[in-house]
């Protein structure tokens, strides 16, 4: 496994990425990715299917371009803000033999890069967020939105790929260039957004003599053809930042459509 350098100088892997931009690590700082992979349909909600479902009352027309379903400042939950917007799409030249995302390393799944990497996408935007620590928090949230466009039926079988990773994923050690083995663990939860399918995915990791885990959440939202990541990386308290942003950019979507 190549060395990849995380929060605290921790070295992980090389692979370890945007995906379309730059890596920003702040000294033992909270990173967060939002990936959003959001499409063109939605299903019509069925009342007995949960909240998810319930708030899926209706189609949703793709907004005229990818960019405009964007998180904007004004959409953003208090105490974000908006860093950085790279508005022109970008077509991603897809592999002709990817690994899939079924077959990927576990330690894979809970890096940005992952995605474009194993089911790269027909088309992408993104935007950089940041939330600063308030008042006695340890922590800041640095992150990423990105929208994924898929040709159709794509992004449905990515999200069942997706999910499939995580639940075979549910346990396994990640070995270090030093040798130091990590002990980590991943679990699926639903996301609870108005989405055509969501999911969280709840990570941790143990380092040896640690008494706590470094944990991280990340959440994916598909609206038809298009999908949302959020990512919150390598925090010793869990967060709700994660699933906040994830609903605030599924809403900015929804609303940039028609």
């Amino acid at each position: 496994m190549r060395a990849r350098k995380g929060l605290c100088g921790r070295v992980r892997g090389d692979h370890e990425s945007w995906g379309v931009g730059s890596v920003r690590t702040r000294h033992c700082a909270v990173v967060g990715i939002v990936l959003a992979v959001l499409g063109v349909s939605a299903c019509a909600a069925d009342r007995k299917a949960g909240p998810e479902a319930a708030a899926t009352s209706g189609p949703v027309a793709a907004p005229r371009n990818l960019r405009e379903g964007l998180l904007t400042q004004e959409r953003l939950p208090k105490g974000f803000r908006l860093t950085k917007v790279e508005a022109d799409p970008t077509s991603t030249a897809a592999s002709t033999t990817p690994v899939p995302i079924a077959s990927l390393r576990c330690d894979e799944l809970e890096v940005d890069s992952f995605m474009t990497r194993h089911a790269p996408p027909l088309e992408n935007v993104a935007a950089d967020l940041e939330r600063t620590p308030t008042g006695g928090e340890g922590d800041g949230w640095f992150g990423r939105e990105l929208l994924d466009r898929y040709a159709p039926g794509r992004a449905a079988e990515v999200m069942d790929a997706i999910r499939g990773a995580a639940k075979r994923c549910a346990s396994f050690t990640t070995t270090l260039t030093d040798g130091t083995k990590i002990r980590e663990t991943a679990s699926v939860t639903p996301a609870g957004v108005p989405a055509d399918d969501s999911l969280l995915i709840h990570f941790t990791s143990t380092f040896p003599g640690a008494s706590k885990p470094f944990e991280k959440v990340t959440g994916f939202a598909r609206q038809g053809d298009v999908i949302l990541v959020v990512q919150h990386s390598s925090s010793h308290e869990p967060s709700t930042d994660t699933q906040e942003v994830l609903a605030a950019a599924v809403k900015s979507y929804r609303s940039a459509g028609g």
